[in-house]
Order: structure tokens, then sequence, then C-alpha cells
């Protein structure tokens, strides 16, 4: 169990290894919310909102199942188009 002090500034140190464990960085920006059982900090999402439709992609997709043999030979074509000027 990690303890910090509160600053006469009304500062608190949050404790390197929660930070770290965390993947908490300066400037990190959260909500804080009165619960029972004290305070609550969140980090604030980087991503706005978005419904299952803006991130689904390509489930939409209506034609006909593709073979491993062709989803695999997609997948080579592409990794040779990236890489064939490098």
């Amino acid at each position: 169990m990690e303890t910090t002090t509160l600053s006469s500034r009304g500062q608190i140190v949050i404790p390197k290894v929660l930070r770290e464990s965390r993947h908490w960085h300066a400037g990190t920006s959260f909500v804080v919310e009165e619960v029972p059982q004290g305070i609550l900090l969140k980090p604030v999402s980087t991503f706005a909102p978005a419904s299952l439709d803006d991130v689904m992609g390509c489930t939409a997709y209506r034609g006909p199942a593709l073979s491993q043999a062709d989803i695999d030979a997609a997948l080579d074509a592409d990794v040779a188009r990236r890489y064939a000027s490098k």
C-alpha cells in the first residue's frame, strides 16, 4: 500500500509505481469523482465517443466468404506492396 501527502497547494503526488502500472504520464487528464469510499480518479479518454457502427469496419460486408488461401494471398500482396520500396 502506497501513501502520499496533500501539499499546501492542494496537490497529491501519485506514487511512481502506480503511475507506471497505469501508464499515466505528465499531462494525463483525470475525471475526479467523490464516491462513498473516498475520491476516484479516472483518466479522461483520449478517444472521442463512437458508435459500434463507426468502429466495426468491414463487418457490414455482404459478399461471399473468402477462403483462408484468398486471405493469405491478399495479406502477402499487401506486405509485398508496402515493402517493395524499402
